[in-house]
């Protein structure tokens, strides 16, 4: 066990473990779960060597281990099946494409969002429908709980540290959901080239939530998409991506009754993908002509709608940080 990562007294009494993490300075302001040598050793078994190295974490360089992770895992209450979920998030956020330096750096509102896909939805419990990015299930919390702490304590993202975020949001205690399957659309991973049998995980660099409801109920495909298609062009203007040389991926979370709508009108993946991509509207400024308008993401196949969620039209644009970032997609790391 690395001496960096301190185990406490089984019979330590809990008021005392909380103020000694807190002395610590390893957690996100809600109580955490007392790392002991048995929860340390129930975590890792069978999972290979504990020191093994699966990349750096800027902004700090912090090393991502086996072993660094599980802890994080620990505190943030997970179980040993989640480890492999929450490592393969961690170390997705590794690639340069994901720019993990200027979305835990910046000033900005931006934080580690998890989706997961595949067959661990239903091995781990987690949710995929009502109230999908709120509270009430213990997996997605929890999960998304440890790669947060992850970018705390082997990031070095701490307030007044590295992270610099003017406001902060609420997304940065824990941002995890899961996708749910629907026969319209291929999900997220599968347009990846993952098998639907193989389960994986997609990182996104997510400034916030933007609630979107569709027109007229959602009586049409347009009626569903050109609300999103403005939630898209706001996030747009009212951030520094007009003065960008790149677009930004989007992101669209479309519950089944929605998903359904464009399914019964025959509108497919790729032609709600080109509808989006082809709605720029540049918002005019006063006293400014010069108007940015270029289409709402690099191509077609940067629009991403992810089925998710409970009964109800209400659906959510995930605007990602427009300091630049891309999504990113792994398969779970079998351990």
């Amino acid at each position: 066990m690395n001496e960096g990562l301190p185990l406490l007294p089984e019979d330590l009494p809990w008021e005392a473990a909380q103020a000694e993490l807190e002395a610590l300075n390893l957690g996100d302001g809600l109580p955490l779960v007392p790392p002991t040598l048995a929860r340390y050793e129930a975590m890792v078994a069978g999972r290979g060597s504990p020191g093994q190295s699966f990349g750096h974490l800027m902004p700090l360089m912090g090393e991502l281990t086996l072993e660094a992770a599980a802890y994080n895992c620990i505190l943030a209450g997970c179980r040993a099946e989640e480890l492999p979920i929450v490592l393969s998030a961690a170390e997705a956020c590794t690639e340069d494409a994901f720019n993990l330096l200027g979305i835990l750096s910046t000033t900005g509102t931006p934080t580690v969002a998890i989706c997961v896909h595949g067959p661990a939805v239903v091995e781990l419990g987690m949710n995929s429908e009502s109230n999908v990015l709120g509270p009430g299930n213990r997996a997605n919390a929890c999960i998304g709980r440890a790669v947060s702490l992850i970018m705390r304590n082997i990031a070095g993202a701490k307030p007044g540290v590295a992270d610099m975020a003017t406001m902060g949001q609420p997304g940065k205690y824990t941002f995890c959901f899961a996708e749910r399957l629907h026969s319209g659309f291929p999900s997220l991973a599968e347009r990846r080239g993952f098998d639907v049998s193989e389960s994986c995980v997609t990182v996104l660099g997510v400034s916030g939530t933007d609630e979107v409801l569709p027109r007229s109920g959602g009586a049409s495909p347009e009626s569903v998409l050109q609300p999103i298609a403005a939630a898209m062009n706001n996030a747009i203007d009212v951030t520094s991506l007009t003065r960008k040389p790149d677009r930004n991926e989007q992101v669209v979370l479309l519950p089944p009754e929605m998903a359904d709508i464009l399914e019964t009108h025959g509108w497919d993946l790729a032609r709600v993908q080109e509808y989006l991509f082809c709605s720029r509207r540049p918002y005019a400024y006063d006293g400014e002509n010069d108007f940015d308008d270029r289409p709402l993401a690099p191509a077609p196949e940067d629009i991403h709608p992810i089925v998710t969620g409970g009964v109800g039209i209400k659906m959510t644009h995930l605007p990602l940080w427009s300091g630049g970032t891309r999504t990113v997609t792994r398969a779970v790391r079998s351990l």
